[in-house]
């Protein structure tokens, strides 16, 4: 039997001679003879308008596969180079807005009230953001300074803003007002200026559960912070919801300064609880609660015990 040669086989095509009719126009026999030119040259537009594939794609390759590539690449140039990849940013931190920002817009909800707050507000009383929503109306501040025998010393354990050490000034009594933070002692002290008695106050910075063991008075008034203005949508407000610290502890730390104590607490106070702070003495202290209104607006409950109750 002939073996077969291993030599492939290469089929060629001849090209095939075209007969052209007699008679054609010259022009058409220049445009047929320029076609091949026109076709390789739209074939090359077509390859340069093609998009550059980076160094970096490899095709997805079986296993016996070869590798082919549809795309014709073209070695990019140095103004188009491939980009190195970058780091993802790390994200930025939320913005903080600064206090006067957030006392402005706090400002704007409770502008209505600046006078029943401080009546003397358009001479330049300045309050920060917290102190809108939390410092004392200037009525019933005053009211509570009314319970305080004059010439007497009281200490103002969460001073805020001024607004209740400014009225036991105005009484006649010397006044050592406690707070943490020194920007409301600041604020606290140019109030007192404004009305007149910076110098009946004397401005401490300071942690008052700290300081309770080494202050003495006649009286304490306490009017710790309720937890912003939701504190309200509790059904009962009970004295564990009281910041720093319940209000057992604090009453506790008030005693060791002074037996006559004055509290000023949320409207939906339990006032059951209020009243068993006065059993925590022996002999039990005298108790009285007073709701507070400012223009017809239920407001508070102010607690007194010891002298201060009537």
């Amino acid at each position: 039997m002939a073996k077969r040669s291993a030599t492939p086989v290469i089929a060629r095509r001849r090209a095939k001679a075209v007969t052209l009719p007699r008679n054609v126009p010259h022009r058409f026999l220049r445009l047929l003879a320029a076609s091949p030119k026109i076709a390789r040259r739209r074939q090359r537009q077509r390859q340069r308008s093609l998009i550059a594939v980076p160094s970096s794609f490899r095709p997805p390759l079986g296993n016996s596969e070869k590798p082919r590539c549809a795309i014709q690449s073209r070695t990019p140039s140095p103004t188009h180079e491939a980009e190195t990849p970058q780091k993802p940013k790390r994200p930025e931190p939320p913005h903080e807005e600064s206090p006067d920002v957030a006392a402005a817009a706090a400002a704007g909800k409770y502008w209505a009230h600046r006078h029943s707050l401080f009546t003397l507000y358009d001479r330049g009383v300045r309050m920060d953001a917290e102190g809108w929503y939390s410092a004392t109306p200037e009525s019933i501040a005053a009211a509570q300074a009314a319970r305080a025998a004059p010439a007497g010393l009281v200490v103002d354990a969460f001073a805020g803003v001024g607004g209740n050490s400014i009225q036991f000034a105005a009484r006649g009594c010397y006044v050592i007002a406690v707070e943490i933070d020194p920007c409301k002692v600041q604020l606290a002290r140019h109030n007192a200026r404004i009305y007149g008695v910076e110098d009946m106050i004397e401005f401490v910075v300071g942690d008052f559960f700290r300081l309770a063991p080494s202050l003495k008075a006649d009286l304490v008034f306490l009017s710790p912070p309720w937890g912003g203005p939701s504190y309200y949508q509790a059904p009962i407000y009970t004295l564990d919801m009281l910041k720093p610290k319940d209000g057992y502890t604090l009453f506790q730390a008030a005693q060791k300064i002074a037996r006559d104590i004055i509290m000023f607490l949320p409207r939906n106070v339990d006032i059951v609880q209020v009243e068993e702070l006065s059993w925590l003495c022996s002999p039990p202290l005298d108790f009285e609660s007073e709701e507070n209104y400012v223009q017809h607006r239920f407001k508070g409950i102010t607690a007194y015990f010891g002298n201060a109750a009537r």
